[in-house]
């Protein structure tokens, strides 16, 4: 079977699924729905789960490339040895890691844990205690791995904010990287899976959300009266106007660390990231 050659490896969080549509659009290239199957984030035995992971790529379309994007290929040392197992299974494929403004990327990822995963700790409260927010932007400690086994003309580094302010360009630029048709145009740049200003973030210890996502739940909710279900939901979830959170203190907590990790960064990749403007100046992401 075809053997995928192209990884979007991460970070998290900055804009590797609107990068993964990107591609995918192009007539020479075919992305893997799902976007993430994070099969090289453990140690592979089973034939028959290399013969699924190998199923994700089948399609009728004669195309240079089959690509997919776990951002988990970037998190270490949650999920070691990524680097090493891809390199063991196609050595030739091309790999692409995108990056945003640390400090932004840190904020984001908080943001996306209370909406998906139930984080209910205040922000700097949170990123002061588990380490993995600033491991994973921590760019120079995910790619040192990648860097040591890869040719270099096999990676290539971006970020999100020059994707943003040049989407045609940078996409050009990926293309002839690639060998194929640089000419090739999207008519839609709008970036996916933007965290909302407005968010559900789980009550107390998370029980009554917990129930309300059960499938006992789910059996019974259609008899259960509405007002019922709207104060459970009231009691289970609150709304949080991301806006309304001060996040000035999170920042200043996060520059030093960030910057010393970009410094180390620029050393590896010979390149400054003056658009990361977050990390650089006083002023605080939305």
């Amino acid at each position: 079977m075809p053997r995928p050659n192209l990884f979007i490896i991460g970070a998290m969080k900055s804009g590797t699924s609107s990068l993964h549509r990107y591609l995918g659009s192009h007539p020479e290239i075919f992305m893997s729905s799902p976007k993430e199957p994070m099969f090289f984030s453990r140690d592979i035995t089973s034939s028959d789960e290399l013969e699924a992971y190998l199923k994700l790529f089948e399609t009728d379309r004669r195309v240079k490339y089959l690509g997919e994007s776990s951002t988990s290929y970037t998190k270490v040392p949650r999920f070691p040895g990524a680097a090493e197992r891809i390199h063991a299974f196609n050595p030739d494929a091309r790999l692409i890691y995108i990056m945003r403004d640390p400090v932004e990327r840190t904020i984001s990822q908080y943001w996306h844990m209370v909406r998906n995963h139930g984080e209910r700790r205040p922000i700097l409260k949170a990123i002061r205690q588990d380490p993995e927010y600033t491991q994973i932007s921590y760019y120079a400690m995910q790619i040192k791995e990648y860097l040591a086994i890869w040719k270099p003309e096999n990676l290539y580094f971006l970020t999100l904010e020059e994707m943003k302010s040049d989407p045609t360009g940078t996409l050009q630029r990926i293309f002839r990287w690639l060998g194929v048709d640089p000419s090739f145009s999207l008519s839609d740049t709008e970036r996916k899976h933007v965290t909302p200003p407005v968010i559900h973030q789980v009550r107390g210890f998370g029980v009554l959300n917990a129930i309300r996502k059960s499938p006992v739940w789910q059996t019974v909710r259609p008899v259960v009266p509405a007002p019922l279900r709207t104060v459970g939901s009231r009691l289970g979830i609150r709304r949080v106007d991301r806006k309304a959170v001060p996040v000035e203190e999170t920042v200043q907590y996060l520059k030093p660390i960030q910057r010393c990790q970009t410094e180390e960064l620029s050393q590896l990749l010979g390149r400054q990231f003056p658009e990361w403007r977050t990390l650089y100046s006083s002023n605080s992401p939305n």
